[in-house]
């Protein structure tokens, strides 16, 4: 006995079948590269737990911006990594720090051609590796932190970022660096909150990337993975404040909270893969476990279709460069 073939799956039989009833694509110019630079180093430097990633110099920094503008990716995200850090992150806020000068040396490389990012937060500047400045009793200061917060957000305004990304999930952060930035006179300077950022055993090879120096967690301050509502409250939150855009951070393990987010907000929202992320098909992929390039492209999909305008990933100008194959 014969059935009728579904309709769906007649619009599968052929791969340009697929491509032409494909709900969703992703396009380079919705990727942003995450990036570190390491002050001191003369080469770049491979981060083990994240193969094909690394620390870089300036001029690998330059060149990797240079490449992500060929292959079409949207942005870069900065990280720095200073050799000196102290309680209060001071070479965050130095004009002269690492990061400053790689903002403006991309810039300088770019122009306007890739969105220049940055992180506003103090957890790679600090000689204790969270992400404000601790009370004497070892919590982290909120209030003492958003001063610090809004130095920050100016000096890398002053070095040419187009967007900052407050990442240090302290209460009153967007509005606090809104203001300043208005003062200084970067109105034009977006702000991409990091509005629902939860406290994730998947930061661990991030940690080796930026060497941090923190001993115990950050659950204080970081959002709770059992929970989401919450994360509606944080970014209606942040909205209040003036975050131009909203961020959801990691994308893998929370593509729920993704969705919420994508589904009430009014503002363009982000979604980060992180290096846990990262590691993982990686590693899968160098065992002959998982075919690593389907896993790429399907796991950023899956990113795409919970609600992400934006998608942070490591894989960013390599993915670029398979979506360009694929559409020539």
């Amino acid at each position: 006995m014969s059935f009728p073939q579904h309709r769906p799956r007649r619009l599968r039989s052929t791969p340009a079948l697929r491509r032409m009833v494909a709900e969703y694509r992703v396009h380079p110019s919705e990727l942003i590269l995450p990036a570190f630079i390491r002050e001191g180093l003369t080469e770049p430097s491979p981060i083990l737990s994240m193969p094909g990633v690394v620390q870089h110099t300036t001029d690998s920094l330059r060149r990797a911006a240079a490449e992500a503008v060929q292959r079409g990716v949207g942005g870069i995200m900065l990280f720095g990594i200073p050799e000196h850090r102290d309680a209060t992150g001071s070479a965050g806020i130095d004009p002269d720090g690492v990061l400053n000068r790689a903002i403006a040396d991309v810039r300088a490389e770019v122009g306007d051609a890739l969105v220049v990012m940055s992180d506003v937060c103090l957890d790679e500047f600090t000689d204790h590796g969270h992400c404000g400045v601790l009370a004497e009793d070892g919590s982290v200061d909120n209030d003492e932190t958003l001063a610090l917060y809004a130095q920050m957000a100016v000096a890398q305004a002053n070095a040419g970022a187009h967007v900052l990304g407050p990442s240090g999930m302290m209460d009153g952060q967007v509005a606090v660096i809104r203001q300043a930035l208005d003062e200084a006179g970067h109105r034009d300077t977006v702000v991409l909150a990091y509005a629902a950022k939860y406290a994730s055993a998947f930061y661990g090879p991030f940690r080796e990337a930026v060497d941090s120096q923190l001993t115990g967690d950050r659950r204080t301050y970081q959002m709770d993975a059992a929970n989401r509502r919450e994360a509606i409250l944080e970014v209606e939150l942040d909205i209040e404040e003036g975050a131009d855009m909203v961020m959801v951070k990691p994308a893998m393990s929370y593509l729920d909270i993704l969705a919420d987010v994508a589904a009430m907000s009014p503002v363009p929202v982000a979604a980060y893969q992180i290096s846990g992320e990262y590691a993982m098909i990686e590693a899968a992929a160098a065992n002959g476990w998982i075919d690593r390039r389907r896993a790429i492209e399907e796991s950023v999909l899956g990113i795409k279709r919970a609600g992400a305008q934006m998608i942070l990933t490591y894989w960013a100008s390599e993915l670029a460069l398979w979506l360009d194959e694929s559409h020539s």
